[in-house]
């Protein structure tokens, strides 16, 4: 009596081994088929910006695809963590469900969708396109038209903050679209940005984020000029800096500009001249279109203009006060070699 209830009890177990083993095997299944589930995700322009999100895509267990360019680095990184390389914008987005966009310009953005090999060759329905440059909305509104005449839909996503954000996954964004897009594609967005800022229809992000961004050059160039003047007169910066940090000329932008000024480090915002002059361009051109004034961006767009006509178009932006004061009084003071 005692081996028959000894070999029932072994008997239950097994069986009761047997059930939680299946249940693992349903969960690590089950697992297995949501993360196959997830939407391969696309990548063009993996520069400053683009390299940190696109990584953080990557990380966090998407497939990701990358369109290369002419800088390999940021583009080797990318594949020895597990990324795929395309060679045409319509390679990339035949392979991908989302594609995402970080690039120079909407004329460059154009041109990866309308052009021979472009997006919009292969747009299908549920295809979607994320775009994180700095665009013209009318740009975006029209290839966003062209999309869904396709079955296809677009987001526009820009980027705030900076590079170094964009390797820690905490970047800001703006996102425009369909409720029901823009839905689709935040859980992606959340892979790289820490806040999300939905602003209505398609080609609001952009609007914004040129308005946010004529706010933060305009001031530049003040401080760009501000701090070229006390360097021609001989001030203590250190003094400077402690005056301003206390006073009402205290900004982001200062305390980005005076990293170079007082270290030689130019890397707390890594955004080119020529940057600068293009978004001010842009926002020129919306404040513009009904009588808007545009006093102010035009003389900050005039200082930008000046220190691209001068060469320093790759300059990061934090040097504009060296570049106005070696101008104004012919000394040589260092740049950094770009």
């Amino acid at each position: 009596m005692v081996a028959f209830r000894y070999l029932q009890a072994l008997g239950w177990v097994s069986l009761m081994t047997g059930v939680l083993s299946g249940k693992m095997q349903l969960q690590a299944e089950s697992m297995t088929d949501t993360t196959s589930q997830l939407p391969k995700i696309g990548y063009m322009g993996v520069g400053f910006m683009g390299h940190g999100a696109a990584k953080n895509i990557l990380e966090k267990g998407y497939a990701l695809t990358v369109l290369g360019h002419q800088n390999r680095e940021p583009v080797e990184d990318l594949l020895s963590r597990g990324a795929q390389e395309a060679h045409s914008p319509a390679e990339l987005a035949s392979n991908c469900d989302m594609v995402f966009m970080c690039l120079p310009s909407s004329r460059h953005v154009e041109q990866a969708v309308f052009g021979a090999s472009g997006i919009l060759s292969v747009a299908r329905p549920g295809f979607v396109l994320i775009d994180s440059t700095t665009s013209e909305p009318d740009s975006t509104r029209q290839i966003g038209a062209a999309l869904r005449e396709k079955g296809a839909d677009m987001v526009d996503a820009p980027f705030g903050r900076t590079p170094k954000e964009a390797e820690l996954g905490t970047l800001s964004t703006f996102v425009g679209g369909e409720p029901a897009t823009v839905q689709r594609v935040m859980p992606v967005i959340r892979t790289y940005a820490t806040t999300l800022i939905e602003t209505g229809t398609l080609g609001s992000g952009h609007t914004i984020k040129l308005v946010n961004n004529f706010l933060a050059l305009a001031t530049s160039a003040v401080v760009g000029e501000a701090l070229s003047t006390a360097l021609r007169l001989g001030l203590d910066m250190r003094v400077l800096k402690d005056v301003v940090d206390s006073s009402g000329g205290n900004s982001v932008m200062f305390q980005r500009f005076m990293q170079w000024t007082l270290n030689g480090d130019d890397s707390d915002f890594k955004a080119m001249m020529s940057i600068a002059v293009k978004d001010l361009q842009y926002y020129r051109k919306i404040a513009a279109h009904d009588g808007g004034i545009t006093n102010l961006a035009d003389a900050a767009a005039q200082v930008y203009q000046l220190a691209n006509h001068l060469g320093h178009e790759k300059q990061f932006m934090p040097v504009l006060s060296t570049v106005l004061a070696n101008l104004v009084d012919g000394k040589d003071r260092p740049l950094p070699d770009r």
